[in-house]
């Protein structure tokens, strides 16, 4: 994978490691001259373990200052400049007495082990101190982040860390609608398909992917998944880290709490966005609740006082020209329509906000099927209506009130949006633990654009039509089924639409048959 050049700003130049070698090199034969040089002149007053002793508090201190190997090169040059300054004869590498090679041996061990060990606690003591700079930072951003109300405030504070503190090309990728992985905030650069690919396994599996270049200096691309709570929230990829940092593996961990960050803020900022949808949602639906049943009682009273007038006048209109009867007819009729759409607002008010209670019996459904069509009678007029319920339906727990609006609406609507003189058919069946109850009729059916929203309140088949009526019949239907548990759909058929609920069979009591209708025994 490709690497942006700004990796180059935290990688070691080789010049630079070349200087600094040479510097230890120097420091360590600084230090081991000085000791000879002091320990030479001081040779009268000191025997020869005390300068041993100053031999290996200089390994010690070359191994502390410059590392490991400054620090064995000094245990070389201090045993050799024992030998040869203060070990007889002098001036010389040759050895007379045998002893001395133990004490070579041995000093040398021991210088080694001594700048072993120093190495080790000082670079124990760098990656505590880093490992400490490292928390500073991560308890830095994660109260900046906290902070973060919006995408953009976060990706500002990424950004400002990633340019502080790692300087590394970084780029999140968080998923869209349709679950893609899409670039959060302005991309730096392009990512090739195969890091699509890559980054797609990243998100699916929950597992970081590693990757190198093939540069003359390699360079590690890190891809990490963003884990939430509930749903993985996206990948983040960081290019340019040298392979050959001494901290790659504390890197590697760093960038991981980062990403732990990184998911936990994604994932509160989704959960505010939600909760404030939602606030926005009930307070739209609270108002709008509350507009429609103060008009509701507002225009009710004035509308019946209008039909109760013309109802009056017409008992008595034997007196008045036929174009008088015919208005205040018209009066009566639009009044009595007005009177049952505010009776239709005031319902789905109270549906919405919950206020209706149910008052459930058992009983069957061909009495409810019955009495919708009785008061519809005239509405159903010239269609041909067929009611088909299969035998043995079981009793249903409903509310007979309610259930026979639902089926007063269906057919009204079915009346009419069908042709003329169109078939209606009414079928009730018993399905999977549910009695099915439709509703067809012969016609043109519903737009297919608005068969996922007729549901909703003031939608309309058809929004330009001479039929009357303002869209809330099918809503009305929709609250009034779920509230009994069941659902509703519509669908369109070759020779029109087909409106289906369903509601609970549940477990019907035991009916004693009635002895005086059984029938006698020979």
């Amino acid at each position: 994978m490709t690497t942006d050049s700004t990796s180059s700003q935290v990688a070691t130049p080789p010049d630079a490691e070349s200087t600094s070698f040479t510097r230890d090199l120097l420091f360590t034969l600084l230090a081991c001259g000085l000791t000879t040089a002091g320990a030479f002149a001081t040779r009268q007053f000191l025997d020869a373990a005390n300068i041993v002793m100053l031999f290996l508090l200089t390994v010690a201190i070359v191994a502390a200052k410059a590392g490991q190997i400054p620090g064995i090169l000094a245990a070389f040059v201090s045993v050799a400049a024992f030998d040869f300054f203060f070990v007889p004869p002098y001036f010389s590498f040759t050895v007379n007495n045998l002893q001395y090679l133990v004490t070579f041996a041995v000093m040398l061990a021991v210088a080694i082990l001594i700048s072993t060990l120093t190495t080790g606690l000082r670079d124990s003591a760098e990656a505590a101190r880093r490992r400490e700079r490292q928390t500073q930072t991560l308890y830095s951003l994660a109260h900046a982040l906290s902070g973060a109300a919006s995408i953009d405030q976060m990706l500002d504070t990424i950004e400002r860390y990633f340019d502080t503190h790692l300087g590394r090309p970084f780029q999140i990728l968080v998923p869209d609608s349709t679950e893609s992985l899409k670039p959060l905030g302005r991309p730096r650069r392009l990512l090739a398909n195969t890091e699509l690919l890559a980054a797609r396994t990243v998100y699916l599996s929950g597992e970081r992917v590693e990757s190198s270049d093939l540069g003359a200096e390699p360079r590690l691309t890190l891809m990490l998944p963003l884990r939430g709570a509930i749903r993985p929230r996206g990948v983040l990829i960081v290019t340019g880290i040298a392979m050959t940092d001494a901290t790659l593996k504390d890197e590697r961990q760093l960038l991981e709490a980062l990403a732990s960050l990184l998911a936990t803020t994604l994932e509160r900022l989704h959960f505010v966005a939600v909760a404030q949808d939602s606030q926005l949602e009930t307070a739209a639906e609270r108002l709008r609740s509350s507009i429609l049943s103060a008009i509701s009682h507002d225009v009710r009273t004035p509308l019946t006082t209008m039909y109760g007038l013309a109802d009056s006048l017409l008992l008595d209109a034997s007196a008045l020209p036929h174009s008088a009867r015919e208005s205040l007819e018209t009066i009566r009729r639009q009044a009595l329509r007005l009177n049952h759409m505010v009776t239709n607002l005031l319902d789905m008010a109270r549906l919405q906000t919950g206020s209706v209670r149910l008052k459930k019996e058992w009983q069957p459904i061909e009495e409810v099927i019955g009495a919708s069509i009785k008061l519809l009678e005239t509405t159903l007029a010239g269609h041909c209506l067929t009611v088909k319920i299969a035998d043995r339906l079981p009793l249903l727990e409903f509310d007979a009130v309610l259930l026979e609006r639902v089926l007063g609406n269906l057919l009204e609507n079915a009346a009419k949006y069908a042709a003329h003189e169109g078939a209606i058919t009414i079928g009730a069946e018993a399905v999977d633990g549910f009695a099915e109850v439709s509703i067809r009729n012969v016609g043109n059916g519903f737009p297919r654009d608005k068969l996922a929203t007729i549901f909703d309140l003031f939608t309309r088949g058809e929004s330009e039509s001479t039929t009357t009526g303002v869209g809330m019949g099918l809503a009305i239907c929709k609250a009034i089924i779920e509230v009994h548990g069941g659902t509703i759909t519509a669908a369109n058929e070759q020779t029109g639409a087909c409106v289906t609920f369903t509601l609970p069979l549940g477990s019907p009591p035991d009916i004693a048959p009635d002895p005086e209708d059984s029938t006698l025994q020979p």
